[in-house]
């Protein structure tokens, strides 16, 4: 294990070395349980997984046009370059785990729990995050969440660094200690539900853009001046 420290984050994450990894041709396993396992360079279909447990290995170039995780259990693993197409993933736990450089468009993802959790360069444009649960510490480091949804979420103490947030809309939820330094917040949506949130001083300005926008305001001398009509 490695630990990182993001923000005020600091997170314990899986090392893998390829030595002890043995190489697999499927997630799939009659026991449920898949571990210390490596498995590269596939190209699926569909992928399907449920009531899984994937314990100790890297998963890198996986790429798949429909995946469907139910009830998945994932410890110490690293997604690497994954390319997840219409992705469906519920109800599982999630713990000491990195996704780098992985594509998750309009994916869905909904009642997992998340402890020492890393995105790391992911693109997750159009997705929903419903329900999600920060057990544990939870970092979206250069991600790309353009239009994407966060409803019913605690993302208590979460860290968002150097992010596109644009569109993006945060929901009801809990977002106590949510750590949004260091990236631009003048297009996001649901300003309303940000109590608490950690923000640097400048972006005062940028969230106050946010709130004018959503609320659609219009100034006085616009509705005074015939040429701006």
């Amino acid at each position: 294990m490695t630990n990182r420290t993001f923000r005020r984050a600091s997170m314990t994450l899986p090392d893998l070395g390829d030595g002890y990894l043995s190489n697999v041709t499927s997630l799939e396993s009659g026991r449920g349980t898949v571990q210390d396992f490596n498995y590269a360079d596939a190209d699926l279909r569909e992928l399907d997984l449920a009531n899984a447990h994937l314990i100790t290995g890297r998963i890198a170039n996986l790429r798949a046009s429909r995946v469907r995780l139910i009830e998945v259990r994932v410890d110490s693993v690293e997604f690497d370059g994954c390319d997840l197409g219409n992705l469906q993933w519920v109800d599982s736990r999630l713990s000491r785990v990195v996704f780098k450089n992985c594509k998750f468009m309009a994916s869905n993802l909904s009642g997992l729990a998340l402890d020492n959790v890393l995105f790391d360069s992911c693109k997750l444009d159009y997705s929903t995050f419903e329900k999600l649960r920060a057990t544990g510490p939870v970092a979206f480091t250069r991600c790309v969440l353009t239009e994407s949804t966060f409803t019913g979420c605690d993302l208590s103490a979460a860290v968002f660094d150097d992010c596109t947030l644009r569109d993006a809309e945060f929901g009801r939820g809990t977002y106590k200690a949510t750590d949004l330094r260091g990236n631009d917040l003048t297009a996001i949506r649901g300003i309303g539900n940000l109590a608490k949130v950690v923000i640097d001083r400048a972006q005062q300005i940028e969230l106050t853009q946010a709130l004018m926008a959503e609320l659609d305001v219009i100034f006085g001398d616009d509705l005074d001046d015939p040429s701006r009509a």
